[in-house]
């Protein structure tokens, strides 16, 4: 299986720009990949929420909007799967999932169980987090998603038998990476499974330098540069 790991720009707030850059991506991959994945809530940029629910729960989208509608068609027209990272809204619950769509159909949403992706000290029981950590089947593979701190808070979670996939939303500087931390991070992945990608967006509010990577037993096997808009592809 070819999976794309998409460092793209996204913005705040901006769904039809942030599908653009979707289809952008599935465009410039066609026959070079079977799946396309992104960051930690790419669908409405990672600082879409202001923490008041009445605001809030007109950002997030529901599986069954017209929003969806069109990411699944989208995975038709290019024939290319896709799992990206999305304010979730159900009822009246909010919740930073990921949802993975192929052929058309939404065949798994995870919600992130670590509660660092939300203002806690200010949010009230309408933010909340998922609980299950089953994979999902994809192309014959056994697949766990796990989203930015939940593999550092719950790393026995998310014990994949082929492979984990780890969107982030993380703005360290290249220095900051460079210097350190992205060893700290292949290590991290290294606790939960033997092959983790993990795939952070490009944002330039607050500034985030992006990156994709490929961590393999415990080292950075593939990267793509910091500040550019990329694809990588790797065959698991």
């Amino acid at each position: 299986m070819r999976i794309g790991l998409v460092s793209y720009r996204c913005k705040n707030r901006d769904v039809s720009f942030n599908i653009s850059q979707i289809e952008k991506a599935m465009i410039n991959c066609a026959g070079k990949a079977d799946v396309l994945c992104f960051g930690e809530a790419f669908l409405q940029g990672f600082d879409c929420l202001c923490w008041d629910y009445e605001v809030d729960r007109s950002t997030a989208v529901e599986l069954s909007s017209e929003v969806f509608a069109e990411l699944r068609d989208l995975t038709v027209r290019y024939g290319v799967s896709l799992i990206t990272g999305y304010i979730e809204k159900d009822r009246d619950k909010l919740y930073s999932s990921c949802v993975v769509i192929s052929d058309g159909e939404i065949i798994h949403n995870y919600r992130r169980i670590s509660k660092g992706w939300k203002e806690y000290s200010k949010t009230d029981g309408h933010y909340c987090e998922g609980t299950d950590t089953s994979p999902f089947k994809l192309n014959g593979k056994n697949i766990n998603i796990a989203l930015c701190g939940d593999l550092w808070d719950f790393p026995e979670k998310f014990s994949a038998a082929d492979l984990l996939i780890w969107p982030v939303y993380v703005s360290f500087t290249p220095d900051e990476w460079k210097k350190g931390l992205l060893d700290e991070y292949a290590a991290q992945a290294a606790l939960a499974a033997k092959d983790v990608l993990m795939v952070n967006p490009l944002d330039g509010d607050p500034v985030n330098h992006g990156g994709s990577f490929h961590f393999r037993g415990g080292r950075t096997a593939a990267s793509i540069p910091f500040d550019e808009e990329g694809i990588l592809i790797v065959n698991i």
